[in-house]
């Protein structure tokens, strides 16, 4: 009989306060607690874990050209171990390069944003990179370019 793959990161009811408080290091703990507080600032949503790992404020649905559809977070993140994960919207280094030139050190990959520590990085370009990731999610912002 033939089963459909069910998704692993799917909101769950897991606390967001106690799996930030599990973080090992002191800097990271707070790093971590200071960039949830900054993503339900910018989202008005409330963190929810997604999965074991990725704390994710509000979703939207997307749809594959090959017809297959999920939920995602607006915006989330994850605090790994040795940097934070921050989930934008895909293509951002395409669709902001002068943002990304302003944000100070960090990596990316088709749709992370790789970060080791707040402090060094442009909490302003941060925050616009999050704004036009959820207008874009929500639809608003769908050429918005620079």
């Amino acid at each position: 009989m033939a089963t459909s793959k069910q998704p692993v990161t799917v909101p769950t009811g897991a606390s967001v306060d106690d799996f930030l408080a599990a973080v090992p290091d002191d800097r990271r703990r707070a790093d971590a607690e200071r960039l949830c507080a900054l993503l339900g600032d910018i989202t008005g949503e409330p963190p929810v874990m997604w999965g074991p790992s990725i704390v994710g404020f509000g979703s939207y649905r997307y749809t594959y050209e090959s017809g297959r559809t999920g939920d995602w977070p607006l915006v989330g993140f994850s605090p790994r171990k040795q940097q934070f994960v921050v989930y934008l919207v895909g293509g951002f280094e395409e669709r902001y390069p002068s943002v990304l030139a302003r944000l100070g050190p960090h990596k990316t990959g088709k749709g992370c944003l790789y970060l080791k520590r707040l402090d060094d990085i442009d909490e302003r370009a941060l925050r616009e990179l999050v704004e036009r990731t959820v207008r874009v999610h929500k639809g608003v912002d769908r050429a918005s370019r620079g």
